[in-house]
């Protein structure tokens, strides 16, 4: 008899895990509020980061810190009042960034990312979405000289150790390469290996297409009506109750209300260096990133609960991921050794 499988949450991570339990023989309904790809996989950079092994780690040095304290910059902002009830986490987060355990925790998490160009090409090959992709990388540019020698020791650092290609820019290369753009620039990194995505969404919704076509079917659900039934899970959707014996949370974060502070504050920015136009939508897109406080995405059987299973946490890193945590996952469901070593993401490291 053919097993049942949910799959809670249809962006890019959920669809991806969808299509490899497909793949291995369960039939999978794949559940979620809105059209598979709208929420968090709606925009983003667009980015496979090949070269990104390093988890974003929190700052260390006490003038950094202090810097971030003013609340003023482009890559962080906090909300005073709430931030009482965040002490715990950032305690965590902070202690984990410690150079030692940083260093850890990138050996950990560098399987995933050295993994993620191959699990998309499968993906993007089996879903014809070839013309939704870039392959020339990224560049990272630099107004001071102290930053770009800084980034460039530790890329040189990366290569030596995880094997991602890089090319040092100067002012010179930058201006040839990227002639609209203007401003003082020391040089900078072009990273080679990453790919790009044209549009997220349409990426997302790509591979929708090809699970539906092995035979998976989407539906729209709560995921708050999912409860234990029997010796499996049960959950109410458009088209009524459905049964299945796994169940995977792939949901990301629940967000508070838009503050695009940032993004006022980096578009600012922007226009000093591009020739920018109007805004095109009439509301900004804002993608929650759910976050772990040791940097790593949550992978694995759920502690306390026979058939169920979580896919999330995956920071900045969730359109990146997505297809090598679906298909190990689905490895680990259907009774199969993962291909790579996904001890270090087990929810089972929070219940010691």
């Amino acid at each position: 008899m053919t097993k049942n499988a949910i799959v809670l949450g249809a962006g890019i991570v959920g669809v991806s895990t969808a299509i490899h339990l497909q793949r291995r023989g369960r039939q999978v309904t794949l559940i979620d509020r809105k059209d598979p790809g709208n929420e968090t996989s709606f925009g983003n950079a667009g980015l496979i980061q090949r070269e990104g092994v390093a988890p974003y780690g929190f700052p260390q040095q006490l003038g950094l810190l202090l810097r971030y304290a003013l609340n003023n910059r482009i890559d962080a902002h906090y909300h005073l009042r709430t931030l009482p009830s965040q002490i715990a986490f950032l305690a965590r987060y902070w202690w984990n960034s410690n150079a030692r355990r940083h260093a850890i925790i990138t050996r950990a998490y560098a399987p995933l990312i050295e993994n993620s160009i191959a699990e998309h090409k499968d993906l993007i090959e089996a879903s014809q979405a070839e013309g939704l992709i870039r392959k020339d990388g990224w560049i990272k540019i630099f107004r001071t000289e102290a930053k770009r020698d800084q980034a460039l020791a530790e890329a040189a650092l990366w290569q030596n150790e995880f094997g991602v290609e890089y090319d040092s820019l100067t002012s010179a290369d930058i201006a040839r390469m990227e002639p609209d753009m203007t401003g003082d620039f020391a040089g900078g990194i072009h990273w080679r290996d990453p790919w790009s995505v044209l549009d997220p969404h349409a990426l997302t919704s790509a591979y929708r297409r090809y699970f539906e076509s092995l035979g998976g079917r989407f539906v729209t659900g709560d995921a708050a009506s999912l409860g234990p039934f029997g010796s499996g899970w049960k959950i109410m959707t458009a088209e009524g109750p459905l049964e299945a014996e796994d169940a995977v949370i792939a949901l990301g974060p629940w967000a508070a209300p838009k503050t695009p502070v940032q993004l006022d504050r980096a578009e600012a920015v922007a226009r000093t260096i591009f020739p920018l136009g109007g805004r095109l939508d009439p509301e900004p897109w804002m993608g929650a990133r759910p976050c772990t406080p040791d940097m790593m995405p949550v992978i694995g059987k759920a502690p306390r609960h026979q058939g169920l299973w979580f896919a999330f946490g995956h920071a900045h890193h969730g359109l990146t991921l997505g297809p090598v945590t679906g298909r190990v996952l689905a490895e680990l469901i259907t009774g199969e050794t993962p291909f790579i070593d996904i001890a270090a993401y087990s929810p089972q490291r929070f219940n010691p």
